[in-house]
């Protein structure tokens, strides 16, 4: 179980590089909207998203005419948002913990974000904002070079200053890093969810040295380092890595449907 303290600090560490992390983290596909609606198996009009960030998955369910009402609790992260988006999107500024009972949707989803919320009540907290038959979908997944080599001098170049770049585990997950059966295995034990599905939107994807770079700048684990260490430790890792890199950045998905009336 990774340090409570650090969580939160981590979990709210993003706003500071808001723009960056616009430019240079990769947006979902279209496909992953298309996953979600054909799962439903009815029309999905409204949706809520817990921890929208600056918007790379809100877009892609706005843009199959979905109603969706975008959470984030870092003020910065939310006006990046509202400059990316159309006011069609609703966006309220709270945590996951802070939404009250009240309205329902048809989904609610969380895009690399379900990680950073509480443990405590979380599904029956889920599924309150649910209609009846509702679905819940969770993705996201590392971003990571595609050769094993440039992965292993990346984690060379940064090791002086990080021992590992990676999230840290929420509850119930593995303890050494990402865990693609998470939270999967916590969703079927649930009472409230049922049907319970994993699958994986693979992609492929390059960038230039400096725009992955980027994306590092924007991972929590460089965000709470001390400022004195960071332009350091990317100017180790820029010297590393080839001219282009090429991605893996397949995305996890996990759906469950409600099972009961919350």
């Amino acid at each position: 179980m990774s340090d409570p303290a650090d969580h939160a600090h981590r979990a709210l560490s993003f706003g500071a590089r808001a723009a960056a992390y616009e430019r240079f983290r990769p947006g979902y596909p279209d496909a992953l909207a298309d996953l979600v609606v054909a799962y439903a198996g009815r029309p999905v009009r409204t949706a809520l998203e817990i921890g929208a960030g600056t918007g790379k998955a809100t877009r892609v369910f706005a843009a199959r005419g979905i109603t969706v009402t975008a959470t984030e609790p870092d003020p910065a992260m939310l006006a990046e948002l509202r400059r990316h988006l159309p006011p069609t999107v609703r966006t309220v500024r709270a945590a996951f913990e802070e939404l009250g009972p009240g309205e329902r949707y048809d989904a609610v989803y969380a895009a690399a974000a379900l990680h950073w919320t509480r443990p405590e009540g979380r599904w029956p907290r889920v599924a309150a904002l649910l209609r009846p038959g509702g679905v819940f979908a969770c993705f996201g997944g590392p971003v990571r070079p595609a050769d094993p080599d440039v992965e292993e001098a990346v984690r060379a170049a940064r090791a002086p200053f990080l021992e590992s770049d990676e999230a840290p585990p929420p509850d119930g997950a593995s303890p050494a890093g990402y865990d693609p059966l998470w939270p999967g295995a916590e969703l079927g034990r649930s009472e409230w969810f049922t049907d319970v599905r994993q699958s994986t939107v693979e992609r492929r994807l390059t960038m230039s040295a400096r725009d992955y770079v980027g994306h590092l700048s924007t991972v929590s684990a460089y965000l709470t380092l001390p400022v004195r260490e960071q332009e350091p430790v990317f100017e180790r890792i820029a010297r590393v890595l080839p001219p282009t890199v090429g991605i893996v950045a397949d995305v996890t998905v996990h759906l469950a449907r409600l099972s009961v009336p919350a």
